[in-house]
């Protein structure tokens, strides 16, 4: 009898921790979600890193990240735990391919436009500072 108790007793506190964690999908899915916002959090911090040995670093974690979220999917979907959306059609996604394209050549443009003017109005900006820097000592008691 004593052995009958403690057999129910294991079984119990068995069941009691099987139910207390979560499921095998609902914690793949959570798992899922946390690369993906990693993922985020990774790609703002490249490309809000301002030394190139850092920028690479974050980079390389999210490209890690990026694969690990690409095999849990791939193991997801093997057993049948993500379904997929239904298939774009080719058109639709060479569409946005292309304006995505578009807009990152616009970009391109953009900034491009801008450096090379900065550059300009930099210098204009440098010979007017200094034609104008002998006057306004001239007129500061102040200046030494």
């Amino acid at each position: 009898m004593n052995m009958n108790y403690q057999n129910q007793n294991q079984n119990q506190t068995q069941n009691q921790s099987n139910s207390a964690f979560m499921q095998d999908e609902d914690l793949l899915y959570t798992i899922l979600s946390d690369l993906k916002r990693t993922v985020r959090e990774y790609t703002t911090a490249t490309t809000e890193a301002s030394c190139p040995t850092v920028r690479q670093m974050f980079t390389q974690m999210t490209n890690d990240t990026l694969r690990m979220q690409g095999d849990l999917y791939n193991l997801m979907k093997q057993m049948n735990m993500y379904s997929t959306s239904s298939p774009a059609l080719r058109q639709d996604v060479d569409k946005q391919i292309q304006d995505a394209r578009n807009t990152q050549q616009k970009c391109r443009q953009f900034v491009q436009q801008k450096t090379s003017g900065m550059g300009q109005s930099a210098q204009a900006s440098q010979m007017q500072a200094s034609q104008m820097q002998p006057q306004q000592n001239a007129q500061n008691p102040y200046f030494m």
